[in-house]
Order: C-alpha cells, then sequence, then structure tokens
C-alpha cells in the first residue's frame, strides 16, 4: 500500500486533552515525528483510524539535566536530546543514542516517546503489502505462524530495535505512565514485557513487547542520583548513516579507585525486548580483567537471542553484542 488511508487526527495542546483524547480514542495511533508509525501506515501494516499528535503538548517537550540525574519529556526530539549540553556533559551515554539514530532529517522528527515505543521488526513483518501477501502473512499480521520460528507455540520472535531504551535503562531510569487510572511509574526495564518463550509462557513477545496498560501513554523518563557515573553507546549495523541496530549497546559504570562501584549494561537489536543484562553486579568489586570479560561474555551469550530475524545470522548479533559491551567497559574505565 502507497497512498495514505483516511484518518482524522488530534491535536491536544495539554496533558489533560491527550488524555481525554486517548481515552477517546482507545485504538488510535500516537504520532510523535512518525518516522516508524507513517511507513507502517503506508506499507498497510497498520491502520489507524484516528492518530492523536503529541508534539504540540508543550509539556512533554522539555528536558532538564544536571549532574545527578536528568528528566525528558516524551515529545522531545531526538536531535534535542542529541544536542542538549547537560546530556552531553553528564550523560553522554544518551546524547550518542540519540544520535545514532537513522539520519538528520528523522532525528528532527523522531521523539523519545517514539523511539522508546518502536515497534518491534522482522525480515517477514517489516515489508510492503504485496510481498507479505505473497509470502504468507506472519504471526504479527494477520497470519498464524513466525516465520522465524515456524514450530512455536504462536509466539512471534520480531526484534525490538529503539536505540534510547538501552542507553536509558543502563542508567537505570524510571519512565512516568498515564492512563484511565491516573498517572504511574516504573523501572523503564519493566515497560518491556518481549521475552518470546518457545512454550508460549512468557509475559509476552515480538507482537506484544509494551506492558503499556489499555490506554496508556508514556510522558517522561527520569534518572536520579547517578552522578559520577560514566555512560557511553555504540552500534552496529549494515548502512551507518540510516540503518537500525544489528546489535547495540548500552554501558553505564561507576569507578571508586581501582574498583567497579556500579555497572549497567542493555542491549537493543537482538530480542523482543531491550535487553538489560543480568548478573553484572558479579563484575564488581575489582577493576575489568580477563576473567570478568569472559563473565561478560557469558551473559550475553545467556541472555542474547540467537533466532535469525533480520537478514545478519542471530549467532553474529550475540558475537557483536558481546564485542560492544567490551570496548565500552574497557573505553569509560579509562576514561
Amino acid at each position: 500500500m502507497e497512498a495514505l488511508p483516511e484518518f482524522a487526527l488530534a491535536r491536544p495542546r495539554t496533558i489533560a486533552e491527550l488524555a481525554a483524547a486517548r481515552a477517546a480514542h482507545p485504538d488510535a495511533g500516537l504520532l510523535g515525528g512518525g518516522t516508524d508509525l507513517m511507513v507502517n501506515i503506508r506499507r498497510g501494516i497498520v491502520a489507524p483510524k484516528v492518530l492523536i499528535e503529541t508534539k504540540g503538548v508543550a509539556a512533554l517537550r522539555t528536558i532538564a539535566a544536571a549532574e545527578s540525574g536528568f528528566e525528558i519529556g516524551a515529545s522531545a526530539t531526538l536531535v534535542e536530546i542529541a544536542e542538549h549540553a547537560e546530556l552531553r556533559r553528564h550523560f553522554p551515554g544518551v546524547a550518542e543514542a540519540a544520535q545514532s539514530i537513522a539520519g538528520p532529517t528523522q532525528r528532527i522528527m523522531g521523539t523519545l516517546g517514539g523511539n522508546l515505543c518502536l515497534d518491534t521488526r522482522c525480515i517477514y513483518y517489516n515489508q510492503s503489502q504485496w510481498w507479505r501477501a505473497a509470502n504468507d502473512h506472519c504471526l504479527k499480521t494477520t497470519g498464524t505462524m513466525c516465520h522465524v520460528a515456524p514450530k512455536s507455540r504462536g509466539v512471534c520472535f520480531a526484534t525490538y530495535s529503539g536505540d534510547l531504551a538501552p542507553a536509558l535503562m543502563a542508567l537505570g531510569a524510571k519512565v512516568e505512565l498515564l492512563g484511565p487510572a491516573g498517572q504511574r511509574r516504573l523501572d523503564l526495564a519493566a515497560l518491556y514485557i518481549g521475552e518470546s518463550r518457545h512454550d508460549g509462557k512468557g509475559k509476552g513477545d515480538g507482537k506484544n513487547f509494551l506492558g503499556l496498560l489499555p490506554g496508556e501513554i508514556v510522558l517522561r523518563v527520569r534518572v536520579e542520583d547517578r552522578g559520577g557515573w560514566r555512560s557511553g553507546y555504540d552500534k552496529m549495523r549494515i548502512r551507518r548513516s540510516i540503518e537500525y541496530p544489528v546489535a547495540g549497546v548500552a554501558v553505564a559504570l561507576k569507578r571508586e579507585g581501582d574498583a567497579l562501584a556500579g555497572l549497567g549494561i542493555a542491549v537493543t537489536g537482538t530480542n523482543p525486548r531491550p535487553v538489560l543484562l543480568e548478573g553484572t553486579e558479579a563484575l564488581l568489586g575489582r577493576a575489568p580483567d580477563a576473567a570478568g570479560f569472559a563473565k561478560l561474555d557469558d551473559l550475553v551469550r545467556d541472555q542474547i537471542m540467537a533466532m535469525k530475524t533480520t537478514f545478519t545470522q542471530g549467532f553474529y548479533r550475540r558475537r557483536v553484542a558481546g564485542v560492544l559491551a567490551r570496548r565500552l567497559v574497557e573505553r569509560l574505565w579509562n576514561i
């Protein structure tokens, strides 16, 4: 599908108006920059009857940062995040992640909220309508089978590829949500439920990868009490100027003398959710060394999915993630 279908457009100016519009149109698409949503509409992947534009809500465009932490509204653009002086100074990993997304024109349009809620991707899903029909629709659209794992029990293995989520998760970010029951705050990592277990017993999968309650929207993210932490982000991609990550890694660490006092590592582009590595506390209390990096490789191998959901093999993405994590830890340790 190339021509856009008809849709109504709501343009709230306050958070209250945004909440009212969402309540009135629970199935509406939330439109920030539209760099992902409008492409999916044009491809016939989704066809919402109503779009709710979020950029007109001034309260969601703010960015405030200091040495101890920061707050970013959901409608702040990627270029605003990438070029924010205090973020670049105190939390460069977040600015680096924003700067790495797509190209300059997309960063001018794209928003924090859109990147956090970026739709999962797959070589069988992100194609034109005629291609999907010719190859039998997949489970994430109107089909009944995941072509990545045909023997799975109705589980979708599409992968999440947003860049800002891992950079924020590594720093212990919280996300503020607004829904019919009011506001709530939770760890950003808890927003993502795409576990994709073959037995179907996970909380979610590549199709249902966000833990938003019905009618909820993302308001902002916050990082607190991270003074003295160092952060960075890097990713591998096929075409460096525009491509989604083959694997992206964010690292945040705190050094006290010759020992790691804190370490957060998060990975994107490999699983149906951004993965905050579990078990990194085993690397604390000493300087990064060969034994520590061997343990880090084990953590990556055990938690990063090896399914082929892009044009690169899953085992290659897993290997790349481990190499990027090691390089970032070494770079940040030696700053």
